[in-house]
């Protein structure tokens, strides 16, 4: 992605001058890219990453990981319950160091709650046709089954939160 040497320097650059800690936050949809672009500017930037489909308890599980971000994630003693998705119940702490340079990337991340703990804040947007191939080319029938589901889950998150509205970039998928 061409966009990441260019968030990683913006990102970089404001904790540099804040002297705050290095926190990039990415939302969007499920579908539009979050974990790839996360991974990526985690590799550029040397950060830690946090998947919040590790930490959604379940398909019903997205504000709880948007609270769990704030408290858990960037709050003390950093880290989150990881799920057990195969199980179908909580596992165990996975510690995150609490002062070094951290991605966050799910929907979810970016919220009233968390936006101003960030270096840099990023909503990806794409159309619903692709974000449902993408989604179920990369999860198959275990989220074709739950995807209204999870969208209502999204859609309220985004009508509560306004994510697209927090971040410092938006960018189409």
């Amino acid at each position: 992605m061409p966009e990441v040497e260019g968030l990683a320097a913006a990102a970089a650059g404001v904790a540099t001058a804040s002297g705050a800690r290095l926190v990039v936050l990415v939302d969007g949809r499920s579908g539009t890219g979050k974990t790839t672009l996360g991974g990526s500017l985690a590799d550029r930037l040397g950060a830690q990453i946090v998947h919040l489909d590790d930490v959604y308890p379940g398909w019903d599980g997205l504000h709880a990981a948007a609270r769990a971000v704030v408290t858990d994630v960037l709050g003390e003693p950093s880290g989150y319950r990881r799920w057990d998705w195969a199980a179908s119940r909580p596992a165990e702490w996975v510690a995150v160091d609490p002062a070094g340079p951290i991605v966050v990337e799910g929907c979810g991340a970016l919220s009233r709650a968390s936006a101003p703990l960030a270096s840099l804040r990023v909503w990806l947007e794409a159309d619903d046709d692709t974000r449902w191939a993408r989604a179920i080319g990369r999860d198959g029938d275990s989220f074709a089954r739950e995807w209204d589901r999870w969208a209502a889950q999204e859609a309220a998150f985004i009508a509560t939160e306004q994510p697209a509205g927090l971040a410092d970039v938006v960018l189409r998928t």
